[in-house]
């Protein structure tokens, strides 16, 4: 953020010391493990805009309310019954994310929208009983009419808390200004009859005339563009006694699903400039749509500006799900994760039966017991989403082979038992650094099916958990507890490692600077054919065959000099090809 927006926000913010309301509900994350693959959606971004806040140290800020789940009968104030009835369904719920599947999880899914529903109409009810903005962190749904669903949009949780509020006695001007970048179709018909609320949009797409829509159509416009027609649009509506603010992150320059140019700065004003033509009249923000990695950053922005005065913005470099993950930590109890201490030391052991024979003593690299590994599961969050994908019975057991400790979780589903993760580890030694040696890793959703949008990869036998982000920063935080400098592995497949990138790097530098440069020529061949390919010999490097081997690749935690002239050298003197 510029000094001059800082300011801007700082003066905004002035009259404002109460903290920001803020609804969010662990339930906010969409249960679709290939969601952000298959459908672009980052089914985390709440959890990463408040994880970032909070990051950020705003905690004092921010007054965070949980909501429950909306009620059918809420929902009937807006939605047909019959709609509410498909809604249950299992191919119908599918469609309206652009999915076409039978095992759909109808009951998990509508969770996570009638919690969102809730945050809505609480953040309203609070709205008009205090003034000022609220801010609920899943939001927005404004496809779905009163008959249907579309766009990621179940049902219309605005619609839903304006006929609420109604309800309860509100009859003022209501005013819904869209910024999302689509047109805010469905919520013109929710709000079709009634005759004291009106919308006011700018988006990027035009899909025709919407009655009683202010709309502004601005495709691939950038910040002077967009800013002035918002100036020119907040000139023409009239000041309502509530508004919902839809402050819709796929605006942003490169979305997968938006067509318009802002930068985060000018998004940034975007929502600043709303908020000082509001000043305290009672509004809801929701962040509507959003379908790049860094959507969330969008939401945490726009809680600044709301905030106002003393909000410290989240750095760049901060990652949420780690800032997270050393939170938790920090909350467990060492002797919970290995049972207080060991009849018998590591090192007697190793003396015993010889060295890495971590699991000789019932502990995972003489540390973690099984249940002290099921409790941190559900501390850091991966047994409650597990959970809500239908497993129950968790049960972890630790076993001891020639390739290192192993770790199984499995789970009852259906009748079946099943293996969800697995992992097999060991200590090793990198150029006199003490690692991690992440010799296997699999985490399995047998529940799950394949899409043709998320094929099978080379190697998968199920689809996957989308949790190897939270994988990965779990592993930080067990090396931060053995005292080791990194994590090591020797990905079997080409898709390992492009995933894995560039936070794992190649020990080698020429192993490096090669797949940095495979990577920057063949950036365009999808990871699935790619990493085929390379296991096929179809690849060639400097005009000659080349196939995929395993080399040790290591995501450092602690500070690390790595040669990045050597690295460059071999990347800017090497080329790939794929041949037909």
């Amino acid at each position: 953020m510029s000094l001059a927006a800082r300011l801007r926000t700082a003066l905004d913010g002035l009259r404002r010391r109460r903290p920001l309301p803020v609804w969010y509900h662990e339930g906010y994350r969409l249960p679709l493990p290939d969601g952000r693959e298959a459908l672009g959606l980052e089914t985390r971004r709440a959890d990463m805009a408040l994880w970032g806040l909070l990051g950020a140290r705003n905690r004092r800020l921010l007054e965070i309310h949980e909501p429950g789940r909306a009620s059918f009968g809420e929902l009937q104030l807006v939605h047909d019954d019959a709609w509410l009835e498909r809604l249950t369904r299992p191919r119908d719920l599918a469609q309206v994310f652009g999915l076409d599947r039978e095992d759909f999880p109808v009951g998990p899914v509508l969770t996570t929208v009638r919690l969102a529903v809730r945050g809505t109409v609480a953040a309203t009810r609070h709205a008009l009983e205090r003034g000022g903005p609220t801010l609920n962190l899943l939001g927005g749904f404004h496809h779905a009419f009163p008959d249907r669903g579309t766009g990621f949009c179940p049902v219309n949780d605005l619609a839903i808390a304006l006929a609420a509020a109604r309800a309860e006695g509100f009859d003022g001007d209501a005013l819904v200004l869209d910024l999302d970048a689509h047109p805010p179709d469905g919520t013109a018909a929710c709000l079709e009859q009634d005759e004291r609320a009106w919308i006011g949009s700018i988006s990027g797409s035009d899909w025709g005339p919407l009655p009683g829509v202010d709309e502004t159509v601005l495709p691939g416009a950038d910040d002077a563009t967009y800013l002035a027609a918002l100036r020119d649009l907040l000139g023409r509506l009239r000041r309502p006694r509530l508004a919902f603010v839809l402050a819709g992150g796929d605006v942003l320059a490169g979305d997968r699903l938006g067509t318009l140019k802002l930068t985060p700065a000018g998004v940034q004003e975007r929502d600043r400039l709303v908020a000082a033509w509001l000043d305290d009249l009672p509004s809801v923000w929701v962040p509507a749509g959003g379908y790049q990695a860094e959507a969330w950053r969008v939401v945490a922005r726009t809680a600044g500006v709301l905030i106002g005065r003393g909000f410290r913005p989240v750095p760049d470099e901060l990652d949420p799900i780690a800032s997270h993950f050393a939170y938790v930590s920090r909350s467990l109890d060492a002797a919970t994760l290995h049972g207080g201490e060991p009849w018998i030391t590591q090192e007697e052991v190793d003396a015993m039966f010889g060295a890495r024979s971590g699991a000789r003593d019932g502990r995972l690299l003489g540390y973690y017991t099984a249940d002290g590994i099921e409790h941190a599961l559900w501390a850091y969050g991966f047994l409650p989403l597990l959970h809500r994908l239908g497993y129950r019975a968790f049960q972890v057991e630790i076993s001891r082979g020639a390739s290192g400790d192993r770790a199984q979780l499995t789970g009852s589903a259906g009748g079946e038992r099943h293996l969800l993760w697995e992992i097999v580890v060991d200590r090793e030694t990198v150029a006199g650094h003490p690692v991690l040696f992440l010799n296997w890793m699999t985490m399995r959703h047998p529940r799950g099916a394949f899409d043709p949008r998320h094929p099978r990869l080379p190697g998968q036998e199920v689809p996957g958990l989308g949790l190897a982000d939270e994988a990965m920063a779990l592993l930080v935080r067990v090396c931060g507890r053995l005292d080791l400098d990194g994590i090591l592995l020797r990905p079997a497949w080409l898709h390992v490692a492009a995933m894995g990138h560039p936070r794992f790097r190649f020990v080698d530098p020429a192993h490096e600077g090669r797949f940095q440069a495979l990577l920057r020529d063949l950036h365009d061949v999808p990871l699935r054919q790619l990493t085929e390919a390379a296991a096929a010999g179809r690849l060639t490097c400097d005009g000659e065959p080349w196939t995929w081997r395993p080399e040790p690749m290591v995501l450092w935690t602690r500070p690390h000099a790595e040669d990045e002239a050597a690295v460059a050298t071999t990347r800017d003197a090497t080329r790939f090809t794929l041949a037909p």
